[in-house]
C-alpha cells in the first residue's frame, strides 16, 4: 500500500499574528469613532463633569467587548489552523482548508505558472510570508494562496514545485521517469523518489553578487536575519545570471514615481481642512495666538500678502510629499534582485514589505520595453516580461499586473537591454531588428485622429466656448454681472491659450507616433512598436500567438491600410497587441506568415 504524503501545516503565527492584526483593526475603528464622538460632544458645548463614572463604565464595556471579540477571532484562527495544510503529492499540489465547509484545491505541477511570495513588515519581522501559486487557468483563475508559511519552508516549497513541474513536463514529452528525475536533481538539487540512488549525486550551487546601491546592504542584512521564525536559508538552485540596481537607477526609479503625488496632497489638505472645521469650535482660544503669529511672520516674509504665504505653504507641503513619494518608491525597490535560476526567472524587491516573483521561462509570453516621456528623453526604459496572470484579489493589483507584467528592471539604460535579455531570457535571442513602418498615409490619418477626433485641446476649447457663450447670453451685463463676465471671459481666453498648447502637443504626438511605430517578424519572433511621446515595444515568439487578424474600417479601406492584431495569453484573459494603419500589402504578407500555424482569423 503506497504511503500517504505528509501533511505540511502553515506556521503557528497564523493563529496569534492573525488575531493581533484583527484586534488592531478593531481597536483602530473604535478609537477613531470614539474620538470623533468625543470631539463632536465638546464642539456642542458638553462637559465631562458628573458623567465621568458613566464614561468609565462605557470605556470598560468597550474594552471587555474588544477582548471578547479578539478571543473569538483567536479561537476561529486556531480552528482554521488545524484544518489548513498542504500536501505535495506525486502528480499535483493539494491545499486543504475549511472548518465546516471543506475545500481542496488541486494544482497539477505542469500547470504551475509562477510561485510568488509576499511579506508585510510584520510578517518579515517574524520570518513568515504568503505564498501565491499561479496557474495558467484563464481569466477566471485565481492564484492559490498559502498564508503564513515559514520563510525556509516557502523557499523549499518553491524549489520543489518547480522541480516537480520540470519533471512532469519532461515525462509528458516522452522522457523516462527515472531519467527525468535524475535530470531534475542535477539541475535543481531536488531528489525526487523516482530518481533512486542516481539522484543523490546531483548538486546545485548558487551565485551571489555584491551590493549595487546604498539600500542593498541593509536589504541583505534584513534578508540574513530572516525574522524570528524564518529558519535556515534553503539552496533554491544555481544562478547563472543576476543583477541589481545602481544608485543612479534607484534614484531615477524614485523620481519617476510621481503619478499619485497630486492626489495625495489633495487628500491630505482635504482631510486637514475637515479636521480643522471639526476642531475649530474647541480650539478657538488656542488658534487665535497662532493666527497672529502666522500673520506676523507672513508680514515679515511676504510683506503682509497672505495669498503669497498660503501659496508658499502649499508649495512646501507639495515638496515634502514629493520627497516622501521618492523615498517610499526607493524603499519599495530596496534590495532589488533579478536573476535566472535554472529554467525560471526570479525578481525580488522591497526593504520593508518584501515581494518575490518566480516564473518559468516557458510561461513568458513577451518582452516589453516601455519608455515614458521622461525615460525617453534620458535614454532609459522600463523592462518587463508579459506572463499569464491569475486574477488578483483587488482591482488595483489586477490593473497593475495588466499594465506592467513582471518588471525585471524599473529604470535601465536602453544600451543595457540586450545584455539583460541575453542573460535573463536567452530564449528570446533572434528578435527581428529591422522594422516595417506604418503606411505613409498614416501620418495624415494620425493628425486627424489625434488632433481632431481624439484631440484633447480641440474638444476642451469647444466646451469652454459653449460655456462662455451661455454665460454671455444669460448674465445681465450690469453691476455685479459686468465683473462676473470680465472674470469669465478672462478665464476663457486663458483656457483657449491652454487648449492651443494641448492641440499643438496632440499634433506633435501624432508625428512622433508615425515616426516611431512599426512591426517586424521573422521565422520565430514578432515585434510591434507604438510610438509617441511615450513608446512601447513588445516582442513575442511566434509560437505564443494564439491567433492573429487584420481589421479595416471604410476610411482605412479607402487609404489602403489595415489594423494588425496579435493575441497572446499574457495578462488576465489574454492581451492583444495591435498596430493601426499598416500598409495593406504588409498586412497581407503578415497574415500569410501566420497561416502555416493555423492561427489566423479572417
Amino acid at each position: 500500500m503506497p504511503q500517504e504524503p505528509p501533511r505540511h501545516h502553515v506556521h503557528h503565527s497564523y493563529i496569534w499574528l492573525g488575531s493581533i492584526q484583527a484586534g488592531a483593526a478593531l481597536f483602530f475603528v473604535v478609537l477613531v469613532s470614539g474620538f470623533s464622538g468625543f470631539v463632536g460632544a465638546l464642539a456642542d458645548g458638553e462637559t465631562i463633569g458628573d458623567d465621568l463614572p458613566l464614561l468609565m463604565l462605557v470605556i470598560g464595556a468597550i474594552v471587555l467587548g474588544l477582548v471578547l471579540i479578539i478571543g473569538l477571532v483567536a479561537l476561529f484562527q486556531w480552528l482554521s489552523y488545524k484544518h489548513l495544510y498542504y500536501i505535495i503529492g506525486p502528480e499535483e499540489f493539494n491545499l486543504y482548508s475549511g472548518i465546516f465547509n471543506k475545500k481542496r484545491v488541486h494544482v497539477p505541477y505542469q500547470r504551475i505558472q509562477s510561485v510568488d511570495q509576499r511579506a508585510s513588515l510584520l510578517q518579515r519581522v517574524f520570518g513568515v510570508c504568503t505564498v501565491s501559486i499561479d496557474t495558467a487557468g484563464g481569466s477566471n483563475n485565481k492564484a492559490v494562496q498559502v498564508p503564513y508559511v515559514q520563510k525556509s519552508q516557502a523557499e523549499q516549497l518553491r524549489t520543489e514545485l518547480f522541480a516537480r513541474k520540470q519533471y512532469a513536463t519532461a515525462v509528458q514529452e516522452g522522457m523516462a521517469p527515472q531519467e527525468a528525475a535524475v535530470a531534475v536533481a542535477a539541475a535543481s538539487g531536488v531528489v525526487l523518489p523516482q530518481a533512486g540512488a542516481a539522484g543523490q549525486a546531483a548538486v546545485a550551487g548558487a551565485a551571489g553578487q555584491a551590493p549595487h546601491n546604498v539600500l542593498d546592504a541593509p536589504a541583505e542584512i534584513w534578508t540574513d536575519v530572516r525574522g524570528v521564525f524564518g529558519g535556515s536559508a534553503v539552496d533554491t538552485g544555481k544562478v547563472t545570471y543576476e543583477y541589481g540596481l545602481t544608485n543612479k537607477e534607484l534614484l531615477f526609479t524614485g523620481l519617476s514615481n510621481n503619478t499619485a503625488f497630486v492626489l495625495v496632497i489633495l487628500g491630505i489638505l482635504g482631510g486637514a481642512a475637515q479636521f480643522a472645521s471639526q476642531m475649530a469650535p474647541v480650539l478657538t482660544g488656542m488658534v487665535d495666538p497662532l493666527v497672529g503669529q502666522f500673520m506676523l511672520l507672513s508680514g515679515q516674509l511676504f510683506g503682509g500678502n497672505l495669498v503669497a504665504a498660503g501659496v508658499a505653504l502649499v508649495l512646501v507641503i507639495a515638496a515634502v510629499m514629493w520627497l516622501l513619494s521618492i523615498v517610499g518608491s526607493a524603499i519599495s525597490f530596496g534590495g532589488f534582485r533579478a536573476c535566472r535560476r535554472d529554467n525560471r526567472i526570479e525578481v525580488e524587491r522591497g526593504l520593508l514589505q518584501h515581494q518575490f516573483q518566480g516564473v518559468s521561462v516557458d510561461r513568458v509570453q513577451s518582452v516589453i520595453v516601455k519608455q515614458s516621456f521622461i525615460r525617453r528623453l534620458l535614454g532609459y526604459c522600463e523592462l518587463s516580461l508579459g506572463k499569464i496572470d491569475a486574477a488578483a484579489d483587488s482591482s488595483d493589483e489586477q490593473q497593475k499586473s495588466l499594465s506592467q507584467g513582471l518588471v525585471v528592471h524599473p529604470f535601465v539604460k536602453m544600451s543595457r537591454v540586450p545584455e539583460i535579455l541575453a542573460g535573463l531570457v536567452p530564449e528570446f535571442a533572434g528578435v527581428p531588428v529591422e522594422s516595417t513602418p506604418v503606411a505613409p498615409v498614416a501620418l495624415r490619418r494620425a493628425l486627424i485622429r489625434r488632433g481632431i477626433i481624439q484631440g484633447t485641446g480641440l474638444w476642451l476649447a469647444v466646451i469652454i466656448a459653449i460655456g462662455q457663450l451661455c454665460s454671455n447670453a444669460f448674465i445681465v451685463p450690469d453691476g455685479d454681472g459686468v465683473i462676473a463676465l470680465f472674470y469669465i471671459n478672462t478665464g476663457a481666453f486663458i483656457g483657449y491659450a491652454l487648449c492651443l498648447v494641448l492641440f499643438v502637443l496632440d499634433l506633435v504626438g501624432a508625428v512622433l507616433w508615425f515616426r516611431g511605430s512599426g512591426f517586424a517578424y521573422n521565422e520565430h519572433f514578432m515585434q510591434v512598436s507604438n510610438g509617441g511621446f511615450a513608446r512601447e515595444t513588445v516582442s513575442f515568439p511566434r509560437k505564443k500567438i494564439q491567433f492573429g487578424y487584420t481589421k479595416t474600417n471604410p476610411f482605412q479601406r479607402r487609404a489602403r491600410t489595415a489594423t494588425v492584431s496579435a493575441r497572446t495569453a499574457a495578462g488576465i484573459g489574454g492581451t492583444t497587441i495591435r498596430l493601426i494603419d499598416v500598409c495593406e500589402e504588409d498586412a497581407r504578407s503578415w497574415l500569410d506568415w501566420l497561416k502555416p500555424r493555423g492561427n489566423v482569423v479572417e
